[in-house]
């Protein structure tokens, strides 16, 4: 697996029974697993790219999801709303995004305006 920071947003890294997954904070704040159905087709879900990860970003009820994309394997972080702020999920989407420059990227996300409205996605 990637080599993963011990703390991020201070939240200390904890052990899991799951291969290719980490975690950080009691209570639990991120998770991420590695491996993830990557995102293939063209989505109009936000996409941020902190330190050179291209991310797509799911809101959910109770946490954040983020997908990497472009990355095969992709990577997913599930990010608990109650335990981060905004300038902790800006620390956690920096610290995670370094280690997943490792895994090749063959594809980027796009603004919307950056696309052709012609051509086939």
């Amino acid at each position: 697996m990637l080599t993963l920071p011990e703390q991020i947003g201070g939240f200390e890294q904890r052990p899991t029974a799951s291969q290719a997954t980490s975690a950080w904070g009691d209570p639990l704040a991120v998770v991420l697993r590695c491996g993830v159905e990557p995102v293939l087709e063209p989505t109009e879900l936000p996409c941020v790219a902190p330190s050179g990860v291209d991310w797509v970003w799911v809101e959910h009820e109770e946490h954040t999801q983020l997908i990497s994309y472009g990355r095969e394997p992709a990577v997913e972080l599930l990010i608990e709303n109650e335990h981060i702020n905004e300038s902790t999920m800006m620390d956690v989407q920096v610290a995670l995004s370094a280690p997943v420059t490792r895994i090749d990227q063959s594809r980027e996300c796009l603004a919307m305006n950056d696309v052709d409205p012609e051509s086939e996605l």
